[in-house]
């Protein structure tokens, strides 16, 4: 793929631009991604870990001027495999429940690494994350109460607040909005207060997520603006929390979060806040889309052709079961054909096998595609096999992780027996 800079592009949008030039040397080369298919079978996910370094490698290059930390969101993807080359790069993890934690300890992450933050959950998740020692964050007044009967001043605990900022690249993927569920509404600083007093609570962060893909770094420059006016009320305070939802490039020529800008302006608000308060806080980010999404492949084979008066349809061995971020977010995923990579350009509704509409493209431009050939799915690391079902009762397809050249299986493809695994035969 030939990318054209415009010549009078200003510094930093060039710099971007050239980063994502340079990030496209992290990718498989279709040989190796036809290897895979060939030797695994499809429908197949591929993992790329030399990707997912330089994408760490980024963050901490882009934020080396403050005192930031990262927890990898593993909810994006939970494989072990995954997770262990995530510690290795010196990567914390942030889990979503407490059995994320338990892999995240399983995969050999210190406690004081990991950090956990879920919503909606009984206080008994809460106490077994508790017993694990991990970092936690309570997102209700309730539990907050709950937490302050159970260890008082005696477990440092962060606090997940509703902004009211609306922020994300779609609604559902939007969780700091007046109307979300998530967090303990910032208007309601009082009772928290309240609260911190009657139990001795050590408020040790506060803790912010507004979204998914988020582009625009002014809106975590909102955050830190809440973050300012709120640090003055919490006296063990160690660190804030902005969150994740960095935004990655899908289509070709487009931007992400600018991370290097955004590192420089949390460089400010931390030197501001020691300046103002005398306090030296810590950022935490909580990145997970951001480090495994453009790693991750997912190839699917063409099953069979259909031409209509209105459209040509390409049909794949898979369906929403195996990758539903079309379908339910109406995201785009670049889609190429591997087997025919120099074809004659045409347009497909690329569908899936699912008794449902599971039309992952329309009217999306490819090179030929016959039946038999794989299409490849780009950015499939984050929200792919990790929202997969047995719809149908198809199978959950393979895992594969390409590590220094080499490609290691790191989950079988489901067979029969696994339908049938949990099912109590009583008649």
């Amino acid at each position: 793929m030939k990318i054209i800079l415009p010549p009078n592009l200003p510094n930093r949008e060039k710099k971007r631009r050239n980063d994502y030039l340079r990030s496209m040397s992290q990718t498989l080369s279709t040989e190796q991604l036809n290897r895979i298919a060939d030797h695994y079978g499809t429908p197949v996910y591929v993992y790329h870990a030399e990707k997912i370094t330089q994408q760490f490698s980024r963050l901490t290059e882009a934020f080396a001027s403050s005192d930031s930390r990262f927890f990898y969101a593993c909810k994006a993807l939970t494989n072990i495999n995954i997770l262990k080359h995530i510690r290795s790069l010196g990567c914390n993890v942030d889990c979503s429940s407490v059995n994320e934690v338990h892999l995240a300890v399983k995969a050999g992450f210190d406690p004081k690494n990991i950090l956990y933050t879920s919503n909606g959950i009984a206080f008994s998740e809460i106490e077994e994350a508790a017993g694990q020692g991990v970092n936690i964050n309570i997102d209700s007044l309730s539990n907050l109460e709950k937490f302050g009967r159970r260890y008082g001043g005696t477990y440092p605990v962060g606090i997940r607040l509703r902004p009211n900022i609306m922020a994300g690249g779609n609604l559902k993927i939007s969780t700091g909005h007046e109307k979300s569920k998530f967090g303990i509404p910032v208007e309601q600083l009082n009772a928290i207060l309240a609260l911190v007093e009657k139990y001795d609570l050590r408020i040790a962060g506060l803790h912010i997520h507004t979204g998914s893909e988020i582009r625009d770094v002014e809106v975590f420059m909102k955050v830190a603006d809440i973050f300012f006016e709120l640090a003055p009320h919490f006296k063990d305070l160690v660190y804030l929390d902005l969150g994740g939802g960095f935004k990655v490039p899908y289509k070709e020529n487009e931007t992400g979060t600018d991370i290097e800008l955004l590192g420089q302006k949390v460089a400010e608000v931390l030197n501001k806040l020691q300046q103002v308060y005398g306090r030296r806080l810590q950022a935490w980010f909580e990145p997970g889309k951001f480090l495994v999404s453009e790693a991750g492949y997912f190839i699917t084979q063409v099953n069979v052709l259909k031409e209509s008066a209105t459209a040509a349809f390409a049909g794949v061995n898979s369906g929403f079961n195996h990758l539903i971020r079309p379908m339910f977010y109406e995201s785009y995923h670049r889609i190429t054909n591997i087997s025919n990579p120099e074809g004659d350009k045409k347009h497909y509704a690329v569908v899936g096998n699912i008794c449902e509409t599971d039309t992952f493209a329309w009217d999306r431009e490819l090179n030929e595609v016959r039946e038999g050939d794989f299409l490849v799915f780009h950015n499939a690391g984050a929200y792919g096999f990790e929202m997969g079902s047995n719809y149908n009762s198809r199978y959950l397809p393979a895992q594969v992780l390409v590590k220094d050249g080499a490609h290691h299986l790191i989950r079988k493809r489901d067979v029969f027996d696994d339908l049938l695994r949990n099912q109590v035969e009583v008649l």
